[in-house]
């Protein structure tokens, strides 16, 4: 019977003593072999396939960074069975993104056969001016992720549809992909809905509430130097589309798709059971459901078209709807239209189309636990610790941590709880409460992730946008800033809440007895001993 799976820090240890015929410690250099071996095939895949390396370049130079590790460990005396397993665990915990991304798929298939998507378009060229389209984006993305606790629901949804506005404006799709990455991403770290902003606090050891609010120091700024830049940026750009290219996209639109604004209930109704807590994985196969009976009600022309491509002799409504809805679920459709800017923001790849992303996501996985089967990464990352030898330097080796975990594990929730078991007894020690540490998780985890063109949320992001990750990076404003500002505030000491703070000294209330008097003796001597605990 297989051994259960023990916890990463435990896994370590049980692998990482000296004793006669287990596995030895590995060192720093040993640690840091496979990562050079991945930066250089990366920085030669770059260079080699430019767009092209997430068709199988960047997935095998993973493969081959892992094998790297592999015999690294090995020769540490580590068993293949071990770093078998810690394979298979490490693709266990990638697993309900692979699903929910497959899922994304065919909601984007769905959405535009039932014409959610053009009518999003459709209405959006009509509403925003091209100037504050940026900062609207931000904004729009925000409070939706706000509302839905997903960034990656709202990218897939409202974010898609803000792409083809404004590619229809002639705006850069890095821009726009950055403004929806950073307002998805806002929202995504400041909701208590979200699952990061709910793991953070619970790995520091502190309440949900108290976490947001701590939050707000940093992010307010970072979001409000954010909305200042694409504003500037809407009004100094020099845009390519003039109004009757647009009058020239509406038209194009309004002939192939039955506009509607009853369309509008179906992310209406996304959005919805979202907030009601219903999980991402449920919610998006609805979502796609539902968008494939609209497609029958509001667009039987189009059901019928695509049918007659795929079968050629199709008379059946009903066998026209399910080989349509089908296809949009699991393959490509296209739309043909005479304006072949048009054309390209009205087709979809469906499941299918997810294929190369889930496949980087698997090698990323792969990598990342074969480095942890023989503690490569515990090594280097206690081996940064030593370097923490003042708050501002303990919370910018903590983002350090965290973003090096988010490129070499390749996922955002292991950023998060490594670095939040590894530097909790740092914290404490230095008399730091437990939200500084659960909001430097947030700045160095979560908003960094989507920032690694191979970690799952990078993947996922860049192929649902269609925008590649290392296009849309310079124009995350939000995810780069939000680190930033928790590093610079540690160094200046800038609201650094500490034990003790929010409490007189013993100094104090020895000199104010009659004030001690009037407060319960038993739960001031508990705060008493806390601190004394602490200290």
């Amino acid at each position: 019977m297989p051994k259960k799976s023990a916890k990463p820090e435990e896994s370590v240890k049980s692998v990482m003593s000296d004793e006669s015929g287990e596995p030895r410690k590995p060192n720093l250099l040993q640690a840091l072999i496979p990562i050079a071996v991945l930066i250089a095939l990366l920085i030669l895949n770059v260079n080699y396939f430019g767009d092209n390396t997430l068709d199988g370049a960047n997935q095998f130079a993973l493969l081959l960074a892992s094998a790297v590790a592999g015999i690294i460990a090995v020769t540490l005396g580590v068993k293949w069975t071990h770093i078998r397993e810690s394979m298979v665990k490490s693709i266990g915990s990638a697993m309900p993104s692979i699903l929910i991304l497959l899922m994304i798929g065919a909601l984007a298939g769905t959405w535009l056969l039932s014409g959610v998507v053009p009518t999003l378009i459709y209405y959006g060229l009509q509403i925003f001016h091209p100037k504050i389209f940026l900062f609207a984006t931000v904004i729009i993305t925000g409070l939706v992720s706000l509302a839905t606790g997903s960034s990656w629901s709202t990218v897939a949804t409202i974010g898609i549809a803000l792409i083809g506005v404004g590619q229809a404006l002639g705006i850069s799709e890095g821009m726009v992909a950055g403004a929806v990455i950073s307002g998805a991403y806002f929202g995504d770290k400041m909701s208590p809905l979200s699952d990061t902003t709910n793991l953070a606090p619970a790995m520091a050891g502190t309440d949900l509430f108290t976490h947001i609010r701590y939050m707000t120091i940093t992010t307010v700024p970072a979001m409000s130097i954010t909305l200042v830049i694409f504003l500037v940026m809407g009004f100094t750009y020099k845009f390519d589309a003039t109004p009757g290219d647009i009058d020239l996209v509406l038209e194009a639109i309004s002939s192939k798709f039955n506009v509607s604004p009853w369309l509008m209930l179906v992310p209406a109704f996304l959005v919805f059971i979202i907030v009601k807590k219903i999980p991402p994985l449920p919610a998006l196969l609805a979502g796609s459901l539902i968008g494939g009976v609209f497609a029958i009600i509001f667009q039987p022309h189009l059901i019928r078209e695509i049918a007659l491509g795929l079968d050629g002799t199709t008379t059946s409504f009903f066998k026209a709807s399910y080989l349509s809805v089908m296809q949009s679920i699991f393959g490509d459709i296209a739309i043909t239209t005479p304006n072949e800017m048009v054309n390209e923001l009205l087709s979809s790849t469906g499941m299918r189309g997810m294929l190369n992303t889930i496949w980087l996501i698997l090698s990323a996985m792969v990598f990342g636990g074969t480095m942890e089967s023989a503690g490569l990464l515990v090594k280097i990352t206690s081996s940064v610790i030593r370097w923490a030898n003042s708050t501002g330097s303990l919370v910018a080796t903590t983002i350090a941590t965290s973003i090096f975990f988010n490129i070499t594990a390749s996922d955002q929730y292991i950023a998060i709880v490594v670095p939040g078991r590894m530097f909790a007894n740092s914290y404490k020690k230095r008399g730091l409460k437990p939200e500084v540490l659960s909001r430097t998780l947030e700045d160095g985890g979560t908003i960094t992730s989507v920032l690694v063109p191979w970690n799952t949320c990078g993947a996922t992001q860049s192929r649902v946008l269609g925008v590649p990750t290392m296009e849309y990076v310079p124009y995350a404003f939000f995810n780069m800033l939000s680190p930033l500002f928790s590093i610079l505030f540690a160094y200046l000491n800038y609201k650094i809440r500490r034990y003790g703070d929010d409490v007189p000294s013993l100094r104090a209330r020895q000199s104010q007895p009659s004030l001690r008097a009037r407060r319960n003796q038993p739960a001031e001597k508990a705060i008493t001993d806390e601190e004394r605990k602490d200290f």
